[in-house]
């Protein structure tokens, strides 16, 4: 028998919603790992830094940028003590300057992955999935990274159709 784990990393506070600021009290990678939790049987993890990004968008992307640039680990708030149940890590993010955030690189970097199937989901505001998926096979040795699902943030709420094909063609549904 399987087990899936679906691990994402998602921000509130205030977001961009196709050229508006506006905002939100679930961020749109939660309400979209929310969605696949009522469609298939798995666990679900937030992701979630002990020094949050700010609550004030500008402010965010600029505190994104930096740890990206310095290719930072931030500390998490707690992680699960072990991964080897799931099979199958269902891993969500917003596209942050091209690529995942670096929380869910420290994450990732925390487990052996080998022999896990990675399926990674991204939400964004046209930048689809970046270079995330690449990067992903980077930072997740050993494990096989499947095709990404691109949602765009501003219709989370409304990508049931969209999950519901990527999880078909991944065995899933």
């Amino acid at each position: 028998m399987t087990k899936t784990l679906i691990a994402f990393f998602s921000r509130a506070d205030e977001n961009y919603f196709g050229g508006a600021m506006r905002y939100v009290k679930v961020g749109n990678t939660e309400i979209v790992a929310e969605l696949m939790k009522g469609m298939i049987d798995a666990d679900s993890f937030k992701i979630e830094m002990k020094d949050p990004y700010s609550p004030v968008y500008m402010t965010c992307i600029d505190e994104a940028k930096k740890d990206l640039r310095a290719n930072a680990r931030p500390e998490l708030v707690c992680m699960p003590e072990s991964l080897d149940q799931y099979d199958t890590i269902i891993l969500g993010y917003p596209n942050y300057w091209g690529t995942m955030p670096m929380a869910v690189l420290t994450f990732l970097e925390n487990y052996d992955l080998t022999g896990k199937t990675i399926l990674p989901f991204c939400t964004n505001e046209g930048s689809g999935m970046g270079s995330s998926e690449s990067d992903l096979k980077k930072y997740a040795k050993g494990a096989e990274i499947g095709r990404g699902l691109s949602i765009t943030g501003s219709r989370a709420a409304d990508s049931a159709g969209a999950v519901e094909k990527w999880f078909t063609a991944n065995g899933l549904m």
